[in-house]
Protein backbone atom coordinates (compact mmCIF):
# COMPACT_ATOMS: atom_id res chain seq x y z
CA UNK A 1 0.00 0.00 0.00
CA UNK A 2 0.99 3.36 -1.28
CA UNK A 3 2.59 5.15 1.78
CA UNK A 4 0.64 8.21 1.19
CA UNK A 5 -2.92 6.11 1.18
CA UNK A 6 -1.90 4.67 4.83
CA UNK A 7 -1.34 8.04 5.80
CA UNK A 8 -4.45 9.06 5.00
CA UNK A 9 -6.43 5.55 6.26
CA UNK A 10 -4.54 5.94 9.27
CA UNK A 11 -5.46 9.78 10.09
CA UNK A 12 -9.39 8.81 8.80
CA UNK A 13 -9.15 6.11 11.87
CA UNK A 14 -7.80 8.32 14.12
CA UNK A 15 -10.20 11.07 13.75
CA UNK A 16 -12.94 8.31 14.09
CA UNK A 17 -11.66 7.54 17.98
CA UNK A 18 -11.51 11.61 18.59
CA UNK A 19 -14.88 12.03 17.04
CA UNK A 20 -15.59 9.26 19.32
CA UNK A 21 -14.53 10.95 22.34
CA UNK A 22 -15.68 14.37 22.11
CA UNK A 23 -19.02 12.64 21.75
CA UNK A 24 -18.81 10.82 25.14
CA UNK A 25 -17.57 14.43 26.51
CA UNK A 26 -20.83 16.12 24.88
CA UNK A 27 -18.97 18.47 22.19
CA UNK A 28 -21.40 17.26 19.42
CA UNK A 29 -19.99 19.89 16.99
CA UNK A 30 -16.50 18.70 17.08
CA UNK A 31 -17.41 15.67 17.63
CA UNK A 32 -19.91 15.48 13.87
CA UNK A 33 -16.56 18.12 12.16
CA UNK A 34 -14.20 14.70 12.72
CA UNK A 35 -16.50 12.25 11.63
CA UNK A 36 -16.44 14.21 8.74
CA UNK A 37 -12.88 13.90 8.71
CA UNK A 38 -12.60 10.28 9.37
CA UNK A 39 -14.69 10.00 5.59
CA UNK A 40 -12.54 12.84 3.98
CA UNK A 41 -9.74 11.19 4.77
CA UNK A 42 -10.75 8.04 4.01
CA UNK A 43 -12.19 9.14 0.49
CA UNK A 44 -9.16 11.05 -0.08
CA UNK A 45 -7.31 7.92 0.34
CA UNK A 46 -9.11 5.78 -2.07
CA UNK A 47 -8.71 8.28 -4.27
CA UNK A 48 -5.07 7.79 -3.91
CA UNK A 49 -4.94 4.17 -4.71
CA UNK A 50 -6.74 4.87 -7.61
CA UNK A 51 -4.15 7.66 -9.10
CA UNK A 52 -6.81 10.59 -8.47
CA UNK A 53 -5.51 13.56 -6.45
CA UNK A 54 -7.93 16.64 -5.57
CA UNK A 55 -6.96 19.82 -3.69
CA UNK A 56 -10.81 20.48 -2.20
CA UNK A 57 -13.43 19.33 -0.21
CA UNK A 58 -15.67 19.56 -2.71
CA UNK A 59 -12.80 17.90 -5.70
CA UNK A 60 -12.90 14.89 -3.16
CA UNK A 61 -16.89 14.81 -2.88
CA UNK A 62 -17.37 15.01 -6.21
CA UNK A 63 -14.98 12.30 -7.24
CA UNK A 64 -16.44 10.30 -4.94
CA UNK A 65 -19.65 10.52 -6.05
CA UNK A 66 -18.79 10.70 -10.06
CA UNK A 67 -15.98 7.78 -10.31
CA UNK A 68 -17.91 5.31 -7.32
CA UNK A 69 -21.23 6.17 -6.61
CA UNK A 70 -22.99 6.68 -9.99
CA UNK A 71 -20.80 3.21 -11.30
CA UNK A 72 -22.49 1.73 -8.26
CA UNK A 73 -19.13 0.57 -6.37
CA UNK A 74 -20.66 2.78 -3.60
CA UNK A 75 -24.18 2.36 -2.70
CA UNK A 76 -26.26 5.70 -3.33
CA UNK A 77 -27.24 6.45 0.76
CA UNK A 78 -23.63 5.75 1.81
CA UNK A 79 -22.79 9.00 -1.04
CA UNK A 80 -25.54 10.33 0.71
CA UNK A 81 -24.03 10.39 3.92
CA UNK A 82 -20.88 11.82 2.54
CA UNK A 83 -23.17 15.14 1.34
CA UNK A 84 -24.67 15.30 4.58
CA UNK A 85 -21.80 14.84 6.73
CA UNK A 86 -20.10 17.69 4.51
CA UNK A 87 -23.04 19.70 5.83
CA UNK A 88 -23.32 19.11 9.48
CA UNK A 89 -18.89 19.55 9.63
CA UNK A 90 -20.16 23.50 8.27
CA UNK A 91 -22.51 23.55 10.71
CA UNK A 92 -19.85 21.89 13.32
CA UNK A 93 -17.43 23.97 11.98
CA UNK A 94 -18.72 27.54 10.70
CA UNK A 95 -22.40 27.68 12.40
CA UNK A 96 -21.60 30.60 14.32
CA UNK A 97 -24.99 30.43 16.36
CA UNK A 98 -26.58 27.06 15.07
CA UNK A 99 -24.96 23.43 16.42
CA UNK A 100 -25.11 20.14 16.03
CA UNK A 101 -28.00 18.47 17.98
CA UNK A 102 -26.59 15.18 19.86
CA UNK A 103 -28.60 12.94 18.19
CA UNK A 104 -26.68 14.53 14.92
CA UNK A 105 -23.55 13.79 16.48
CA UNK A 106 -23.93 10.21 16.69
CA UNK A 107 -25.67 9.52 13.27
CA UNK A 108 -22.30 11.28 12.17
CA UNK A 109 -20.19 8.76 14.12
CA UNK A 110 -22.04 5.79 12.91
CA UNK A 111 -22.01 6.79 9.13
CA UNK A 112 -18.30 7.44 9.42
CA UNK A 113 -17.99 4.12 10.39
CA UNK A 114 -20.05 2.84 7.05
CA UNK A 115 -18.39 5.22 5.24
CA UNK A 116 -14.61 4.17 6.30
CA UNK A 117 -15.15 0.46 6.20
CA UNK A 118 -16.71 0.66 2.55
CA UNK A 119 -13.63 2.72 1.34
CA UNK A 120 -11.65 0.40 3.61
CA UNK A 121 -13.26 -2.90 1.11
CA UNK A 122 -12.63 -1.30 -1.94
CA UNK A 123 -8.77 -0.22 -1.24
Amino acid sequence: MNEEVKANLDRSEESILVARELYGSEHYDFSASRAYYSVFYAATALLLAKGFTFKTHSGVISAIHQRFVKTGLIDREIGKDLNWLFELRNIGDYGEIRHVPQEDAEKAIIAADRFVQTIQALI
